[in-house]
């Protein structure tokens, strides 16, 4: 009985997980959505009261608008809703699907590895560099960090569904069911 209750335990354990970083995601899209708002209607207003904008808030609707889309991709990818080519799902056979499920996340989750590596290299860059925002004049790398750890999470998330096809999002979940 102890065999069959550790799978289950491993399940549990990751559908906790996965709870987690989603609740994670959506706390940061909202926030950043919400500063990204509340940036661009006070330029506007500032403009309309006093005929000059606030020359930051571009710059802050950048950096705003770069976490969104960032926690937007995990919450798609949650979800089933992100991009995914359907016209050759019926080429194969049907009993190819468990496998294929498998390979197509296990893809995924590589190509999001990569892309974190390679995002891991460009903020490694920018921050011996110092880089810094001409607008702002802060450091860029901290805005950065979250297109490595979106990656990131986005690999985890998939390699889960890759060894555990059971908490993949179904299609009728994203909707195109």
């Amino acid at each position: 009985m102890h065999r069959l209750a550790a799978p289950d335990m491993h399940i549990q354990s990751a559908q906790t997980a996965l709870k987690r970083l989603l609740k994670a995601e959506q706390w940061i899209s909202c926030v950043a959505f919400a500063v990204l708002i509340t940036v661009i209607f006070a330029d506007v207003l500032s403009r309309e009261l006093t005929g000059s904008g606030m020359h930051w808030a571009r710059q802050v609707g950048v950096y705003a608008n770069i976490f969104i889309v960032m926690a937007g991709f995990g919450l798609a990818s949650a979800s089933g809703a992100h991009l995914r080519p359907r016209f050759a799902d019926g080429w194969l056979p049907v009993s190819w699907n468990a496998a294929l499920i498998r390979l197509q996340e296990g893809v995924m989750a590589l190509f999001c590895l990569a892309f974190a590596a390679v995002a891991v290299q460009v903020v490694a860059e920018t921050y011996s560099m110092q880089e810094r925002s001409v607008v702002l004049r802060v450091v860029v790398w901290p805005f950065q960090v979250v297109i490595p750890a979106a990656f990131a999470v986005a690999a985890v998330r998939h390699a889960i569904y890759a060894l555990r096809p059971q908490l993949r999002p179904t299609d009728e979940q994203a909707g195109s069911g």
